[in-house]
C-alpha cells in the first residue's frame, strides 16, 4: 500500500454562490464516506481560510519563535487536503478524480514517502 495526498490550492475554488458550495458539500462528503467505506481514508480535512490565522514556528536561530500569518507571502496556499493508503497510482487517480468531480474544482495527487 501507499499514501497519497490529494489536495487543493484555495485559489483553485473560483468564485461561486453560497448554493453553489452548498450543493457541492454533500457530494464531497459522500466520497470521504465512499474512502473510509473502503477502508483507504487516512485523514481529510479542510484548512482555515485566513492566511491571518496561520502561525509559523522557526527554529533555524537555534531559538525556536512561533510567529502570526505566513512564512512567506503566497500566491496560493493550501485550501484542503485528504491522505489515502491505496495500492498503487492508478486507485490513487481514481479517488483523486472522484473528488474532482464532487468539490468542482482541480485536485493535486501525490505520493507522499
Amino acid at each position: 500500500m501507499s499514501q497519497f495526498i490529494i489536495y487543493f490550492n484555495q485559489q483553485w475554488v473560483g468564485e461561486h454562490s453560497e448554493e453553489w458550495f452548498a450543493s457541492r458539500g454533500p457530494l464531497a462528503n459522500a466520497v470521504v464516506s465512499e474512502m473510509r467505506d473502503a477502508g483507504v481514508l487516512v485523514f481529510a480535512a479542510g484548512v482555515e481560510e485566513d492566511s491571518d490565522a496561520a502561525l509559523v514556528a522557526d527554529a533555524t536561530s537555534g531559538t525556536t519563535t512561533i510567529t502570526p500569518g505566513l512564512y512567506a507571502p503566497a500566491e496560493q496556499y493550501i485550501g484542503g487536503f485528504t491522505v489515502i493508503d491505496v495500492a498503487d497510482d492508478a486507485d490513487a487517480r481514481v479517488w483523486g478524480a472522484k473528488l474532482a468531480e464532487a468539490c468542482g474544482w482541480p485536485q493535486q495527487i501525490r505520493r507522499v514517502y
